[in-house]
């Protein structure tokens, strides 16, 4: 395991570091790909035949039979049954995350039409001021293969290196083995993880980095190998270049890399080397644009308007979204009964100050939602109840014995998550705030296992038996996840008539809504002109990847507030696809007045139905004169 994750560290900072040098080569394409892969594979198999031995890497040393066994006991097992699942939605389903398909996926098909990375032409923030981590890793599936349904494998693959880190990094920092073993297999089945194992997110894509950032370093301190230190050092690069909001976990990552930066100057040339890599494959690049296009480093609205102590107000109202988050139950049929109490008791003028600090109504009001789907879900109910109940069990169990490690430097490691947390908790006024934290779960959880009564908790048959029921909810969710069902749904749903309700009729539409994510704007495409090879489009968190399909065929153009007929003809745009309810509140004015301005006409309307939330709305396709 410890050589697996050591080479998807490095298979990672290899495509983040090709990513941005065909870029300033302008070859970043098919063709500059295939040559940066050939020249990775050789590299590949030079490092085996160097390490093969030293790494445990020769069949013969396998022991294929008895990893094997290992899958007969319950808890692995119970995890692999998990694994199949997720892995087996990604196999059915194509991607369905909207974030990757409304900007992650068109900024890297905008790239490679360009053959470079570069500042987008746009109204949507999004699509250029968010870190470049898992792009770059996608970017060779896209240009090579010309699709997205193998990009699932790369959140597979880390879901299936979590249970080795964690048992790695739980251990050195004072969880006993058996409680770290029992740990190992439950705290991957995080809604965040399992949601995401079989998506293309990239939460999850970045736990793992954050996870052997500190792992590896406290691998480190005992080995004294400098190859440890170069894969922590890269994964806390990839960490921070995979989500900016990861950037506060770089405290207990320099706390665990300290006594080992020793290390770093007994081999000054090959230190040199990987923090070149380092640096490309981090967030840095990413936040020199930012600073370079936009004037702010994080790409972020951080501020916090003109309220007093706006800070700490947000510190409250995100650890009440994270406990409502983490303890709504993975179906929720009284959400909306909720929403509505909630909204109710909240004080007018509490309510006023929320909404100037918090971006998102969902966050000023607190809002549960109806499911646990992958674009909100935190730890999620089932690890947080029993990491509760553990916590409070292993209290009663062996209060007398309850102790953490007295070693300064390894408590300021177990503790300093803590402080990144709160770090976070400062700044963040985004509803999503327990999908955010997924990188942050894992590292938060050893100082409430480190006691010695969790021992005599994992032991007991009630806590067994109980922790077999978080696997049975996990394993419930993903088969029933609009995302990717694994049952046929459509059917079902289609053979249940009762036109009165209200909970059915909006169960309907939220899955056939996924149903259709993927390739939402077919419809749309399906009246552009035959041979049409580059369409404007007027747009803000849409999912414009359906747009570019074929990939390789169309490339989209989106069109601003102050963009003339001549910008658009110079960048050989005829015509033009828009939502009209929104235009006048993105271009201030009327689409009419527009129109004229432009001397354009209507010559089609579809109608879309993007979101759930929103219902059908009324999309036209505008043609230059």
């Amino acid at each position: 395991m410890h050589a697996a994750i050591l080479l998807w560290i490095w298979v990672c900072a290899y495509l983040n570091s090709v990513g941005w040098t065909l870029s300033a080569l302008h070859q970043l394409n098919a063709r500059g790909y295939a040559v940066a892969l050939v020249l990775g594979g050789v590299a590949l198999l030079v490092w085996w035949k160097k390490n093969s031995s030293s790494l445990s890497l020769q069949p013969s040393r396998l022991h294929l039979k008895k990893y094997l066994h290992r899958f007969r006991r319950p808890f692995p097992l119970a995890f692999l049954v998990l694994a199949t699942l997720a892995f087996l939605g990604g196999v059915i389903y194509a991607p369905t995350n909207y974030d990757a398909l409304a900007y992650r996926l068109p900024r890297i098909l905008h790239w490679l039409a360009a053959d470079q990375w570069h500042w987008i032409h746009s109204s949507f923030d999004r699509i250029n001021n968010r870190s470049c981590g898992i792009e770059w890793v996608s970017a060779p599936m896209l240009a090579l293969l010309k699709t997205d349904r193998l990009l699932f494998l790369i959140n597979t693959i880390s879901f299936l290196l979590l249970p080795g880190l964690v048992f790695s990094l739980f251990t050195r920092l004072g969880v006993r083995p058996r409680v770290a073993w029992h740990w190992m297999w439950i705290a991957p089945t995080g809604y965040c993880f399992v949601l995401q194992a079989g998506s293309i997110g990239n939460d999850l894509f970045s736990a793992v980095f954050a996870l052997a950032a500190v792992g590896f370093a406290l691998r480190a301190k005992k080995s004294g190998a400098p190859c440890d230190v170069f894969a922590s050092l890269l994964a806390a690069a990839l960490m921070t270049g995979a989500k900016v909001s990861n950037l506060p976990l770089l405290l207990p990552w320099a706390i665990a890399i300290l006594p080992s930066l020793q290390t770093c100057v007994r081999r000054p040339l090959q230190m040199a080397a990987v923090c070149a890599v380092a640096i490309v494959a981090s967030a840095l690049p990413t936040m020199m644009a930012n600073t370079k296009f936009s004037g702010s480093w994080s790409g972020a609205d951080l501020q916090h308007g003109n309220v007093r102590g706006a800070a700490f107000l947000k510190v409250g109202a995100n650890a009440g979204l994270l406990a409502i988050q983490n303890l709504t139950p993975p179906v929720f049929p009284f959400a909306n009964a909720w929403n509505r109490g909630v909204s109710n008791l909240i004080p007018a003028q509490l309510s006023s100050l929320l909404g100037q600090v918090m971006v998102e109504p969902g966050a000023a009001n607190f809002t549960a939602v109806e499911m646990q789907i992958e674009e909100a879900a935190g730890l999620g109910f089932g690890v947080t109840v029993l990491l509760l109940i553990s916590a409070v069990a292993a209290g009663f169990a062996r209060r007398k014995q309850f102790s953490l490690d007295a070693a300064f430097w390894l408590g300021c490691v177990r503790w300093a998550p803590a402080i990144s947390l709160f770090a976070v908790m400062t700044q963040s006024n985004l509803s999503a705030i327990a999908r955010i934290l997924t990188p942050y779960y894992l590292l938060l959880l050893p100082p409430l296992l480190a006691g010695a009564g969790q021992g005599v908790v994992v032991a007991k048959h009630r806590w067994r038996v109980l922790a077999f029921f978080i696997f049975f909810l996990a394993a419930g969710l993903l088969i029933i996840s609009p995302a990717r069902p694994l049952f046929p749904a459509q059917t079902i749903l289609g053979m249940m008539q009762m036109p009165e309700s209200r909970l059915l009729a909006r169960v309907k539409e939220v899955y056939a809504v996924y149903g259709n994510r993927n390739d939402a704007f077919a419809p749309a495409r399906a009246v552009l002109p035959p041979g049409l090879s580059v369409l404007g489009l007027i747009t803000y968190d849409d999912p414009e990847t359906s747009l570019w399909r074929p990939f390789g065929s169309r490339r989209i153009q989106h069109v601003c507030p102050g963009d003339t007929v001549a910008d658009l003809k110079a960048r050989q745009v005829e015509y033009v696809l828009l939502r009209e309810q929104a235009f006048s509140q993105w271009f201030g004015c009327p689409l009419e007045v527009w129109l004229r301005q432009m001397n354009a006409k209507v010559v089609n309307k579809i109608s879309l139905n993007l979101r759930a939330s929103s219902g059908p709305l009324d999309w036209y396709l505008i043609r230059l004169n």
